[in-house]
């Protein structure tokens, strides 16, 4: 090869992997000591994308583990509060914002965009990369995700055994459609059959705003965030977002399990429904079905241990107090049961 050749190799290689577009900085969105970091993305289907790592550090001299989070679908970290209980309790705490969410939103990008699950694999990538840095101890690594990003995660393990990661906790993840037998088996599959002719064709899903009022201090709930980043009302999605769901989904089925590192599922104990607002979309999940959950969820690997969460809300962090207490103590439990049998 000569050295032409050679070096306009190199520089196509170095096009392809992601970049930091900045060194640590404090993060506006939720200050309390929070920073975060921009992660630039070799460009997709729509143009350029980013990811971004938040990040906050217990002053513990010896962190129990380092936990990354992640969000879910019409969504992104503003759980302050969350990450707070794992540093006061001797964790460090990530979080990520995955491309088209968030802080990672760019000019002119459609939000939650997605034609296959697999493109945020190098956003999990570059966090976990940047935690293998700062580890001070080589302390054991947590993925704890929720709803759709219980389903990427998930998805990622299975397909990358190998990584680093030694623990995945799941806060109510998206295993499946909540829909009746015809749309999970006729609808959807039929959306996505068009979703790969069609990509862009958008999909209406509704106009319902009762979680957004469950959570919202404006309504009915506790907490406040960016309603232009985590809409109120759900916006439509492209036909090949559906089938990348999907494809996900039905990926992790099967009968042998295929993710070996300890897990914790967790769920509320009810599933709610209706199309006016009434108190029980305080005390259930009224996004999934959490029987669909504690099925599925059992058959993601071998070494599930399930929680349910009486009067938890579909994300469990979110939930009324005593079911949010619940969601913490099952939590903590389980890693101080697990952690220490880990092979760092």
């Amino acid at each position: 090869m000569t050295r032409i050749r050679f070096l306009t190799l190199c520089i196509l290689l170095l096009a392809t992997l992601p970049r930091v577009s900045a060194r640590w900085q404090a993060d506006t969105v939720l200050g309390q000591g929070y920073q975060m970091q921009y992660i630039d993305q070799p460009d997709d289907y729509a143009g350029k994308v980013r990811c971004t790592v938040i990040r906050k550090q217990t002053s513990c001299t010896h962190p129990r583990a380092a936990v990354l989070y992640i969000h879910g679908y019409n969504d992104y970290f503003f759980q302050a509060q969350e990450g707070n209980r794992f540093v006061d309790s001797c964790y460090d705490f990530y979080a990520l914002d995955l491309r088209k969410y968030g802080r990672s939103i760019m000019p002119g990008q459609r939000k939650f965009q997605a034609r296959d699950m697999k493109e945020y694999f190098p956003d999990i990538d570059s966090a976990l990369s940047i935690i293998a840095a700062d580890r001070r101890n080589n302390e054991p690594l947590v993925i704890m995700a929720h709803s759709t990003g219980g389903l990427i995660a998930s998805y990622f393990l299975t397909l990358n055994p190998e990584s680093d990661v030694n623990a995945l906790i799941l806060n109510s993840p998206f295993l499946e459609w909540n829909f009746n037998g015809f749309m999970r088996k006729i609808a959807i599959p039929s959306v996505g059959f068009l979703g790969r002719i069609f990509p862009g064709m958008k999909i209406s899903q509704g106009s319902m705003s009762l979680y957004a009022e469950s959570l919202l201090k404006q309504y009915h709930g506790e907490w406040t965030f960016n309603t232009s980043w985590k809409t109120v009302k759900p916006e439509k999605v492209e036909a090949s977002w559906i089938r990348a769901i999907s494809s996900a989904q039905k990926a992790l089925r099967g009968k042998n399990p295929k993710i070996t590192i300890p897990i914790l599922l967790l769920h509320s104990d009810n599933s709610v429904h209706g199309n006016k607002w009434n108190d029980d979309f305080l005390h259930g999940d009224a996004v999934l079905d959490v029987g669909h959950i504690s099925k599925l969820g059992r058959e993601l690997g071998t070494d599930v241990t399930e929680e349910t969460i009486p009067g938890g809300m579909h994300d469990l962090a979110l939930s009324a107090p005593e079911a949010r207490e619940a969601f913490y103590a099952a939590v903590f439990s389980w890693l101080a049961s697990v952690l220490p049998h880990i092979q760092k």
